[in-house]
């Protein structure tokens, strides 16, 4: 029971994490987003939680930003995107981590994870844009090189927090064992 209790108090952490981290520093982008630092957490949630969990925490955290920062129309796609990164992330980390115990090599995993993530994203809004949102295929491809820098900015927190992260116990536990 306390593993579960502390899984969900992660989780809840992460969310809040990922929300603060989206909305504290960010930078406009001319196709109607913004740049910012919350794809870290994001991965990191994936990384950190698992999966399941971490998807969740990476989907609310981004959606309540989205939805407290004025952007109410993107905040489903929101949801489903960033979760959906933090699932394939998490994922891609923890098979590609599992081969080795060595330090150096996870971290080369988060750079991979955040790959995956990237794609993810990117791919997502993509569609978002162009066909739920009816933007068509031309306008939407205008977001693509800033989801590209925001995936970047997403890899370079996450490898700059995870030996942070790593090297709190009860973060390093969840990291060891989840998924």
């Amino acid at each position: 029971m306390k593993n579960k209790t502390h899984k969900i108090v992660i989780t809840a952490l992460m969310a809040a994490m990922t929300c603060v981290a989206t909305m504290v520093i960010r930078f406009p982008s001319p196709t109607s987003g913004y740049i910012h630092l919350g794809d870290g957490f994001v991965l990191l949630s994936g990384i950190v939680l698992g999966p399941v969990y971490g998807g969740i925490a990476a989907g609310i955290g981004s959606m309540f930003s989205d939805l407290f920062s004025g952007y109410a129309g993107y905040a489903g796609a929101t949801f489903l995107i960033k979760a959906l990164a933090a699932i394939g992330g998490g994922i891609v980390f923890h098979a590609l981590s599992s081969i080795t115990s060595r330090f150096w090599l996870k971290s080369v995993s988060v750079v991979a994870a955040g790959i995956c993530g990237g794609i993810i994203v990117t791919g997502g809004y993509y569609l978002f844009e162009a066909y739920i949102m009816g933007l068509g295929t031309a306008a939407a491809l205008t977001g693509v090189p800033f989801n590209l820098i925001q995936n970047a900015f997403g890899i370079i927190i996450s490898f700059i927090l995870f030996p942070i992260f790593f090297h709190i116990r009860i973060i390093r536990d969840f990291i060891t064992n989840a998924v």
